[in-house]
């Protein structure tokens, strides 16, 4: 059985809430021996410490999603800033730029994506970045924070983009993690794209409980699920289960310090 870690779940979803134990079980069963459950707000990140603190194959992040910027608190960012002295805190996010929804005005977005890239270089945490329909936008300000400080400690979370972003990306640093999408009939390009990471820069992930892999996909999905997509990485790369489990989750590991 391959060792599998899970780098991007919402475990702190509503969906999760009557059997959360179950889900960590057939995760644990399938070979997902650790999960970083992944904040989108302030309330979000509270709640994914509080899991972490109750569950050992968990690790949290902190942050707030573009599309949930304008519904926080005034003192959001306080609260999320507050949170990263704890060490159960491995990540910055998920942050990152959207044009898909009408959310946040755009130049808001802008404004705590730079937050996010300064809070993570700041405490040395790795930043979780979502990019939707916003490739040149993401990359405009990746490269300034690259140009003025170096290499990014972080990864591109369920990476849709071409390959020539992702190699923009991997130049600058950061890792690329895929998610059910992949395995999709009509996601040709993101397999186009995934054959081209190298194996020391790949994460694999399930963005619980969206994005269900086929053959599951309909349903909720939950970290267990996250074999469908190392598999199909795996067959991808020309490698086992096993060396693609055993690469991917040393890259998790080394990248949030698991």
């Amino acid at each position: 059985m391959a060792d599998l870690i899970d780098t991007h779940a919402h475990l702190d979803d509503e969906q999760f809430a009557a059997d959360l134990p179950a889900v960590l079980e057939r995760a644990r069963a399938a070979g997902v021996t650790r999960v970083v459950a992944v904040a989108t707000s302030a309330p979000s990140s509270t709640a994914v410490l509080e899991l972490a603190s109750r569950h050992r194959e968990l690790a949290a992040t902190a942050g707030i999603h573009p599309n949930h910027i304008t519904k926080e608190l005034p003192d959001a960012w306080d609260r999320v800033a507050a949170l990263m002295a704890d060490p159960r805190i491995v990540g910055v996010g998920e942050t990152g730029l959207d044009r898909h929804w009408d959310d946040t005005p755009f130049p808001l977005q802008q404004e705590y994506f730079g937050r996010h890239l300064a809070m993570s270089r700041l405490h040395k945490r790795a930043i979780v970045i979502h990019c939707r329909e916003a490739d040149a936008d993401v990359l405009a300000m990746l490269r300034t924070e690259f140009d003025q400080h170096g290499p990014i400690l972080g990864v591109m979370h369920s990476f849709v983009g071409a390959p020539e972003m992702a190699a923009a990306c991997l130049a600058m640093g950061l890792h690329i993690s895929f998610a059910g999408m992949l395995t999709y009939k009509s996601a040709a390009n993101v397999r186009e794209s995934a054959v081209t990471i190298p194996l020391d820069r790949l994460l694999v992930e399930t963005d619980s409980p969206y994005l269900a892999p086929v053959p599951v996909r309909g349903k909720r999905n939950e970290p267990a699920n996250v074999v469908y997509t190392a598999a199909c990485l795996a067959g991808l790369h020309g490698i086992s289960m096993e060396e693609l489990g055993a690469r991917t989750s040393r890259n998790a590991r080394g990248l949030f310090g698991l």
